[in-house]
């Protein structure tokens, strides 16, 4: 079961790295223009474009590395690295997420990011699926060997 959860999560995490990397590259999905992608996943009225591309890139990077996070919980990728730190980093992405995860739900975030169709997106699926990305990693470290 914690393989299972592990390559979920692992997968869940890369999907959203390479959706992360075609923004980079100037890509409008789900929306058809730029100003109806910030209203989309950024929601934040003083955002008029995009991120830079430089950024988006990162953002891809980290999630492709978090991708590869809860394989090396589960010790499906060997091991690499000594598992304590393995277990921290992970603990400290799980903190993350749940962070994130819980602010969608707050009254501060949600002044702040009013846009439509960001502020109904994010309380019907960002936040809770940032819950759920929690909730696995917590899962991987309880039971990961």
């Amino acid at each position: 079961m914690t393989a299972a959860v592990a390559a979920a999560l692992a997968s869940v995490l890369a999907a959203i790295a390479l959706l992360h990397a075609y923004w980079g590259l100037g890509g409008l999905w789900p929306a058809a223009d730029e100003q109806a992608l910030v209203r989309t996943v950024i929601g934040d009225p003083r955002r008029k474009r995009m991120p830079p591309p430089r950024l988006c890139w990162l953002v891809a990077g980290a999630l492709l590395l978090t991708a590869a996070w809860p394989l090396l919980l589960a010790r499906l990728s060997g091991d690499l690295l000594p598992h304590w730190l393995v277990a921290g980093i992970g603990l400290a992405m799980m903190a993350v997420f749940l962070l994130r995860g819980l602010a969608g739900f707050l009254p501060a975030w949600r002044v702040r990011h009013t846009l439509e169709p960001f502020s109904t997106f994010d309380r019907r699926y960002y936040s809770p699926l940032c819950l759920v990305i929690a909730a696995g990693f917590a899962f991987v470290l309880l039971k990961g060997n």
